[in-house]
């Protein structure tokens, strides 16, 4: 999901390092709107709702820091489930909230578009918009 040199990225010598904004063992949230899902990330698992499985689903994933964000890739309902997450002012339209993360979440040949934050990196705006 994170591009390096062959997605027209930074070649191997400009490479600043592994992105190190979001720790290890930081619970990441996500949202998204049309259509509306959120995702808890938490250390080696991954929980995903939607207005259909309002309780969730969890799956098993793996983290790793890239140049730039964050990555996590899984298997959800058989189809290879990656995302990038990255630092950047998100606005879901939906809130008048200011999230500090992008999102994009692959699942099969779906994408999906995000915001996320953190307990140390939250959201700011109203709790309950």
């Amino acid at each position: 999901m994170l591009c390096l040199a062959s997605c027209g990225g930074p070649a191997d010598d400009e490479l600043t390092g592994l992105y190190d904004g979001i720790s290890p063992d930081e619970t990441i949230y996500l949202t998204g709107t049309e259509p509306f899902w959120n995702m808890e990330i938490a250390a080696d698992s991954l929980t995903y709702s939607t207005p259909d499985t309002p309780t969730g689903r969890r799956i098993d994933i793996t983290r790793f820091a890239g140049n730039g964000g964050l990555g996590v890739a899984g298997t959800l309902d058989d189809e290879a489930l990656q995302i990038a997450v990255t630092p950047g002012e998100c606005s879901d339209a939906m809130s008048d909230r200011t999230y500090p993360f992008t999102a994009t979440v692959s699942i099969g040949e779906g994408t999906l578009f995000g915001c996320g934050y953190t307990n140390s990196t939250p959201y700011t705006g109203e709790e309950t918009p």
